[in-house]
């Protein structure tokens, strides 16, 4: 029955909550509203005072922790757990499958959760590949495509991204 609910719950948002503008001008802040209702019927775990910007995708199967976001044209593949007080800013993608591959045959494809721990920050443009594990309070600087495991506390950056110094330094 919870699929059931989520199905249609996902069905209505792609169709209209999912486009309404962003929650950010006074005359449509009920839109954050509207969206966020939809969006504790489709994901599975969904915390409380969860920001879902508009053109956000996401599926079923994603875990959000309480006063976190979905930024804005942002794209959260199935399998992603992400803590609270995260903020995502636009254009964020996150990735939890890839293609698998021998040196002559093409094999299909294999499945990575990616972790993102509480009061992490990700920049504009952002891509996680599959089997990231994004440590407490990281941040991720804008166009980086994150590749490995972030530690706590670490400020990355670039292409591929890489630690460019501890918070708190």
């Amino acid at each position: 029955m919870r699929k059931l609910i989520a199905g249609i719950c996902y069905v209505i948002y792609n169709l209209g909550p999912r486009w309404l503008p962003n929650s950010n001008p006074r005359i449509f802040r009920w839109a954050k509203w509207v969206r966020y209702i939809f969006a504790k019927g489709i994901i599975k775990q969904c915390g409380k005072n969860v920001d879902v910007q508009n053109r956000a995708r996401f599926s079923y199967n994603l875990v959000i922790g309480d006063n976190s976001g979905l930024g804005e044209n942002c794209r959260v593949n199935p399998g992603v757990i992400i803590g609270s007080n995260v903020m995502m800013g636009p254009d964020v993608i996150i990735l939890t499958q890839n293609h698998t591959y021998t040196r002559e045959t093409y094999n299909g494809f294999e499945k990575k959760p990616v972790i993102i721990e509480d009061n992490v920050w990700i920049g504009y443009r952002v891509i996680i590949l599959p089997g990231v594990h994004v440590g407490r309070n990281a941040i991720i600087g804008a166009g980086a495509v994150v590749s490995k495991d972030v530690p706590p506390y670490a400020v990355v950056g670039g292409v591929p991204a890489r630690v460019i110094k501890m918070r708190g330094e």
